[in-house]
């Protein structure tokens, strides 16, 4: 059985002429031209990708395999049995003199659309690189299917996954022709056939991987490339990608497929990920609860924490909102407003209610200024100062700052005792939950202060394992639940969620701008995290808007049941608008158990540019299917019609449709056409009959 549990069949290695070989599974196919040093890769006749070289930057030039002199299979192929399944390992080797070898391995597993591929450039002790081109051709060509006339003529789409979170980035998936970089992983894929190509990165040890598209006509690549090394604006990096030392310096494990549903490439490109790096356990629920931030912001209290608490424990609670039993009480930034005796009562107050708390922490971000350079870092007695442990770059000037934070360097030895002291003091306190903040300061470039360390993505690792460390449960004598806020997508075995957008508060634009993350994300929900976060959800007023509409807030809580999911509440429960939607929504138990799955909603359609989905469907319990539709639209009504065998459904039999928020029921066959009121959604559950 392979990773998915298809029937395996055999991968043969042979070689059709002496300059020819191929690798192949009768689904996926691998050709190495060792005349001209370069692989080609089909699947299933509909996907074709020829004329592939690897790169590297080396003394001031790129130097790619095709214009190696000597290209040949290296030693005998490997049998593999592991996490993929069985399969076999190629290495193909390239040489000329003066230059470094390169090392192609390549790995094609049983009955599976996809191969594997890691460069390994080889040269003296002193080779440092610091870029690598794993894969670099435009010669991408998707069989165009007739598709199936809902998006007009198919044109070949482009996805842009972002590196992080931060700064209200959209993930973006629009027809060529168009230009862009996408970070980790990528496809192109065709919307109406669903027919796509998924790539990349499988290993998040040392490099940022960036995958450049470019193209100038519709249908057409001019160049698509696959490198370690990524810096940008959209990494937040204004220092160059950091070197890798060594004799053999290796890029990322690279994943790269073709589906017929681009959707399973993406999921399977998420168990890729899993395979090579398991997540995070937990063995809890859903995390219920509330979180502090858009209720208050900057003006957190005592009164308003413990009020909160009282509130869910008395009026909500009792009609069904809570996960295995419990609720999380979370405090999130400016928690320190509150004086140590507040603070004492305050968590004295929420256990006695049965609550857990949890509370905010930014690890690798300082908000000081330089006349606190010279501040002492907590848990160092007196050893280090903040200045000492910023991190800068390789003149000895500070990293330019995100957000108004400047970088904690993760490898310095005050940046790790300052961990120290933090969990041992929240672990004392008793909380049970933390939200981690601003972590992309952790991975930015620079000069860290261990040498062995070299890149952003070495170092932000090095500091995030330590921390999850710390708080594991053999550490913590508890479950210890971990949640990162603002962050890089990768890596992610350190944390049981992450926030997949940036600050969600609860107009129907907040609602759609989240969903645009749920759309192309989905999958990473107990793929790379055991959840997705949807962030605080807003039923009635965020501290800094005015109150949303009654439909505007029904669907920013149906939008965090679709996430699979953190539902953790935003609001002062002292307003009554916000006490009264909370006892009529939150008593809902069939919406409840929506999110007490920890299941995320599948988009429907992908390729609306920088906008959302409008339409996700889930599996229900038996037979059933979720459906649940979105009008973004604050100010008129709409009407959305859904093809059933485009859900995955029979076309041809009735089905009985329960719409969770309202009890009705009616019954469809072949479409279900859905009338929705300004800024509405519903969650219908279809049932054969």
């Amino acid at each position: 059985m392979t990773m998915d549990g298809s029937i395996s069949a055999k991968v043969r290695f042979a070689a059709d002429s002496d300059t020819q070989l191929r690798l192949e599974n009768g689904l996926a196919q691998l050709t190495f031209d060792l005349a001209v040093g370069e692989f080609a890769f089909s699947c299933r006749g509909a996907c074709s990708w020829s004329g592939i070289h690897s790169a590297f930057r080396w003394q001031g030039r790129e130097y790619h395999t095709g214009m190696y002199e000597s290209h040949q299979a290296y030693g005998e192929p490997k049998e593999l049995n592991d996490r993929f399944g069985q399969g076999v390992q190629v290495v193909v080797r390239h040489e000329k003199p003066g230059l470094p070898e390169v090392e192609q391995h390549f790995y094609l597993y049983e009955q599976q659309p996809f191969f594997l591929i890691r460069v390994v450039v080889v040269g003296e002790d002193d080779m440092k690189l610091n870029r690598i081109a794993v894969m670099k051709s435009a010669k991408l060509e998707i069989e165009k299917d007739s598709g199936n006339g809902l998006f007009g003529e198919d044109q070949l789409h482009a996805l842009r996954i972002p590196y992080d979170n931060d700064k209200w980035v959209r993930y973006i998936a629009k027809a060529l022709p168009w230009e862009t970089e996408s970070y980790e992983a990528a496809a192109l894929f065709y919307p109406g056939s669903r027919q796509g190509f998924v790539t990349g990165s499988v290993s998040h040890d040392v490099w940022k991987t960036g995958i450049r598209i470019r193209s100038e006509q519709p249908d057409k690549l001019d160049d698509f490339e696959l490198y370690a090394g990524a810096t940008s604006e959209m990494t937040r990096d204004t220092q160059p990608h950091g070197y890798v030392h060594g004799p053999r310096v290796a890029s990322p494990l690279v994943f790269a497929g073709y589906y017929d549903d681009y959707r399973e490439g993406v999921e399977a490109y998420g168990r890729a990920n899993a395979a090579v790096e398991p997540p995070l356990k937990w063995e809890g629920g859903v995390p219920f609860g509330w979180n502090s931030w858009s209720a208050a912001m900057s003006t957190l209290d005592y009164e308003l924490y413990v009020s909160t608490s009282d509130f869910l424990k008395r009026e909500v609670q009792p009609l069904g909102f809570e996960s295995d039993g419990a609720l999380y009480i979370n405090f999130d930034a400016f928690w320190d407003r509150l004086t140590a005796e507040e603070m004492a009562d305050a968590l004295r107050r929420v256990r006695a209610n049965g609550h857990k708390p949890g509370t905010y922490w930014t690890p690798f971000a300082f908000w000081g200024g330089p006349e606190q350079f010279g501040r002492e870092v907590e848990g160092t007695d007196g050893k280090y100062t903040y200045g000492e442990i910023l991190l800068r770059d390789a003149e000895g000037e500070i990293v330019a700052d995100i957000a108004g934070g400047l970088a904690i360097d993760p490898t310095h030895p005050g940046a790790l005792r300052r961990i120290d002291w933090f969990t041992e003091k929240v672990i004392r306190e008793g909380f049970e939950y933390i939200k981690l903040d601003f972590m992309a300061h952790g991975a930015l470039e620079g000069k860290h202060e261990d040498p062995a360390i070299t890149t952003g993505i070495a170092a932000y690792r090095h500091g995030l394992s330590y921390l999850a460390a710390k708080l594991s449960p053999e550490a913590a004598g508890r479950p210890f639940f971990i949640n990162l806020s603002i962050a890089p997508l990768f890596p992610y075995a350190f944390a049981h969620s992450r926030r997949i957008s940036c600050d969600v508060f609860g107009q129907i634009g907040d609602t759609e701008y989240l969903l645009n993350s749920l759309t192309y994300g989905w999958w990473m929900n107990d793929s790379l995290y055991r959840f997705n976060d949807p962030d605080h959800t807003v039923l009635f007023k965020s501290f800094n808007q005015e109150a949303t509409s009654y439909q505007e807030g029904r669907s920013r809580l149906t939008a965090a049941t679709l996430a699979g999911t953190l539902l953790l509440l935003g609001d002062d429960f002292r307003k009554e608008g916000a006490a009264e939607r909370a006892r009529a929504w939150l008593g809902n138990r069939a919406v409840m158990d929506v999110a007490r799955m920890g299941r995320t909603f599948r988009p429907l359609e992908w390729g609306f540019g920088d906008r959302a989905a409008d339409v996700f469907v889930s599996d229900a319990p038996g037979e059933a299917l979720y459906i649940a539709v979105f009008n973004f639209d604050g100010t008129t009504a709409a009407r959305k019609t859904v093809s059933l065998s485009r859900a995955g459904l029979d076309p041809n039999t009735r089905y009985q449709v329960v719409d969770l928020w309202e009890g009705t029921e009616q019954e469809t066959i072949g479409e279900l056409v859905v009338d929705l009121e300004p800024a509405e959604a519903k969650i219908l559950k279809l049932s054969g009959r």
